[in-house]
């Protein structure tokens, strides 16, 4: 079955590039991919280097992107149709599935691997240690959501009931943390990058860890789109991931500075120096997954981080086949490997 399935997307490449020719000669417009993204983060660097570098209107389509501020919302917009594809954590896949939504967006492609948000406290703490969170307050996100069940996991691997050891606020929304914290809310809270370089130079705070150091690979953030949409458009998703994964190549050949300029469109508000340092600490993090396939391991290691914040009853048995779709990855790697 696979491999009827590998055929037919390979007539389907065939297809959609002999018409990307033919539009292109006739000067036609190119066709528009809708993308809602939980937030606008370096952490996404491959979506902002493709779009940038022209790696999607190579393959005949560009990107109108939204952002979302929250894996809940763009998932909102993926099942209202307001979004073609969305990236965000791949909970919301779940949830959906478990709801019982009946077109509920699937999982396409994998881009990172791991947590992506960075500790941040109030005091320099050089030679930080995750025994010094003992009482403390942190602000953890959106309760539901993957920074805050990831974090979590954190705290867990080093010892901490999150109960009785501390106060882990889920109250504050994602987008409204930094007001929160810089109102004087907690004393610690957790942001992605530019925003947590950003941050620190307005000298209200310090990044003293790395969440994803601690929690470990799970897949954090990922591509997805819903059951009829990856139906009706093989090609679509066929052409979005080869972008993507030209963008995370572009990251892993090219010098950080050239890295900078083709990030740079896509955050006007952010100095460069603070794209570098975000990069950098991304780069080091070892951030994003080699290829856009999700391992079944890496599945069960989501669950296991939703059960374990139950946010998932312990008996709910979620179907890796059916809500991570890896034929398109596959075929796409395949082909750029064989290069």
């Amino acid at each position: 079955m696979k491999k009827i399935f590998s055929i037919f997307l390979l007539v389907v490449i065939i297809l959609s590039s002999s018409i990307g020719l033919v539009g292109c000669a006739n000067g036609e417009s190119k066709k528009v991919i809708r993308v809602n993204q939980v937030t606008n983060s370096i952490f996404y660097a491959p979506l902002y280097v493709a779009i940038n570098n022209g790696y999607f209107e190579d393959e005949g389509y560009t990107v109108d992107l939204v952002t979302a501020e929250g894996s809940n919302t763009t998932n909102v917009a993926l099942m209202t149709g307001s979004a073609d594809i969305g990236l965000m954590g791949a909970e919301q896949n779940i949830y959906s599935y478990v709801n019982g939504d009946t077109n509920y967006p699937v999982v396409f492609g994998q881009l990172t691997k791991r947590d992506g948000s960075f500790l941040i406290s109030r005091q320099n703490e050089p030679g930080f240690d995750w025994s010094n969170l003992a009482g403390k307050h942190i602000i953890a996100g959106r309760k539901g959501g993957s920074p805050a069940m990831s974090l979590q996991m954190a705290l867990e691997n080093n010892g901490y009931d999150i109960e009785t050891d501390l106060t882990f606020d889920t109250s504050i929304a994602f987008a409204n943390i930094s007001g929160a914290f810089l109102s004087g809310v907690g004393d610690y809270m957790t942001l992605f990058e530019p925003a947590a370089s950003e941050f620190v130079k307005t000298g209200a705070g310090y990044i003293v860890g790395a969440v994803g150091a601690e929690s470990g690979e799970i897949p954090f953030t990922c591509f997805s789109a819903n059951k009829d949409y990856i139906q009706k458009n093989p090609e679509v998703i066929i052409a979005f991931l080869k972008a993507i994964q030209r963008g995370l190549e572009f990251i892993k050949t090219a010098n950080i500075n050239s890295v900078v300029e083709s990030l740079a469109p896509s955050f006007s508000g952010s100095s460069k120096e603070s794209l570098k340092v975000g990069m950098q600490n991304y780069i080091a993090a070892d951030a994003w997954n080699e290829t856009p396939v999700m391992s079944e391991i890496n599945f069960d290691r989501l669950v296991q981080m939703l059960k374990g914040a139950k946010e998932l009853s312990s008996t709910a048995t979620p179907s890796y086949s059916k809500i991570i779709n890896t034929n398109f990855a596959t075929l796409v790697m395949n082909e750029y490997f064989s290069k």
